[in-house]
């Protein structure tokens, strides 16, 4: 059933996995990633390129991301078609 873009939200804050149907890729879906707290790491990339946050904990907000067609994920931001379409559904 073909939902709005509020309805796709709700979808993903409880967890499931959406798509638009007018998506040209296969297999491209989003979902919502929690936020967590973590402590920088030296070795690690954020560490590395931020060495002024080293030993410092911080907070990862909640974010969407996107699987794309080759399998990657990626961060995703909403466009204002994707924000006032109505063909977002759930993915498998």
């Amino acid at each position: 059933m073909p939902m709005d873009f509020g309805q796709a939200l709700a979808v993903l804050r409880d967890g499931g996995r959406v798509a638009r149907a007018g998506w040209n890729g296969k297999g491209m879906w989003l979902v919502l990633v929690p936020g967590s707290t973590f402590t920088v790491e030296a070795d690690r990339t954020l560490g590395q390129a931020a060495p002024d946050l080293v030993g410092q904990t911080v907070n990862y907000r909640p974010h969407i991301d996107m699987k794309t067609v080759d399998g990657e994920i990626v961060p995703w931001v909403a466009s204002q078609t994707d924000l006032l379409a109505d063909d977002w559904e759930r993915a498998a």
